[in-house]
């Protein structure tokens, strides 16, 4: 359960040059911001104050254990919050600014063990919006900004997705539109000899062998010491019950049961299509890039239809369809 907290006067402004230097004092005072990125709309705090990490993980109803990106305006600043590995700078130099979080050995000072959950790990990431780079830039420091709403709860990619999980529990919204891609970044373990993907996102899998001109591993599933106990992540988003909407999601549907609304992709109309309570398709064209940038929204407004369950029709799995499968099937995870 959440500690409690002040109510706060949560402010929708615009991302121009007056909202972004407000951002920037706010998050340097300790305060709780919403930031636009290419990938989702993230809440900012600064990473070296324990005091401004508990609120964000108070305002969110974050477990503690989880740990939080650490976001940096580019690759010298990251150089300066952990040890960028071989294949750590390798991914850099090619894919940063991007959506793309790669979790390094941790230096002392830059970020607090509370936003690293204390590991000794650290995630980064530049990310690829001018607008969140520049009050990065302004700050001056890592900013810790996991996605801006409720823990576990679909992912943010408009302002007003954000004002209304989070409205009254963070000082300001900097309001620059929807987001492009739509899906978090993907998080690659760079401590070890060989890359492990922790989470699939926005930047696909291909992409990355390609660059390291290797194979990447899947982290090894592992119980947890004792029953009923959850282990601690190695990076955000790793839980098993995420991105989830209030009611239950079903997967791989192939037809539509009363009272279910649809979730459909590149104009499949499965048996009872026309009985659904409502209905969203992610690409009518069939393109993966538009599916996962439509995917949190369109979660969303199916949660809001008043259906007793979501259907989610087979997917692809290439491609941007790894981070979309791994998406759907947290949110359909048992809770």
């Amino acid at each position: 359960m959440s500690a409690p907290f002040e109510p706060r006067n949560t402010r929708l402004v615009p991302a121009d040059t007056a909202g972004i230097a407000e951002a920037a004092r706010l998050i340097a005072a300790g305060g709780l911001v919403a930031l636009p990125t290419e990938t989702v709309y993230g809440l900012g705090c600064d990473a070296t104050s324990p005091t401004a990490v508990a609120n964000l993980y108070n305002a969110k109803g974050r477990p503690s254990f989880n740990p939080l990106i650490a976001h940096v305006p580019d690759i010298a600043a990251a150089r300066q919050v952990g040890h960028l590995t071989s294949s750590a700078e390798t991914l850099a130099e090619r894919f940063w600014p991007g959506p793309l979080t790669l979790v390094v050995p941790a230096y002392d000072g830059p970020t607090c063990a509370l936003a690293r959950a204390g590991l000794a790990s650290v995630a980064i990431r530049v990310p690829a919006h001018e607008i969140a780079r520049q009050v990065l830039r302004m700050v001056g420091r890592a900013v810790a900004a996991p996605s801006a709403n409720r823990s576990g709860h679909v992912s943010p990619t408009t302002a007003p997705h954000v004002l209304a999980d989070l409205e009254g529990r963070i000082d300001l919204i900097l309001d620059a539109g929807p987001t492009l891609v739509g899906v978090e970044s993907t998080i690659l373990d760079c401590t070890g000899e060989t890359p492990v993907m922790l989470r699939p996102g926005g930047l696909p899998r291909e992409e990355i062998e390609a660059a390291l001109r290797q194979s990447i591993q899947s982290p090894s599933p592992k119980a947890p010491e004792e029953p009923g106990a959850e282990i601690a992540p190695l990076a955000p988003g790793m839980l098993a019950s995420h991105y989830a909407p209030s009611v239950p999601v079903r997967l791989n549907a192939r037809d539509v049961r009363p009272g279910e609304a649809l979730l459909t992709f590149a104009g499949a109309h499965p048996p009872g299509f026309e009985a659904a309570r409502a209905y969203r398709d992610l690409s009518p064209s069939g393109e993966l890039v538009e599916a996962a940038a439509h995917l949190f929204a369109y979660l969303r407004d199916l949660d809001a239809s008043g259906a007793r369950a979501i259907a989610v029709v087979p997917l692809p799995r290439h491609g941007l369809g790894e981070a979309i499968a791994d998406r759907l099937s947290r949110a359909a995870a048992p809770r």
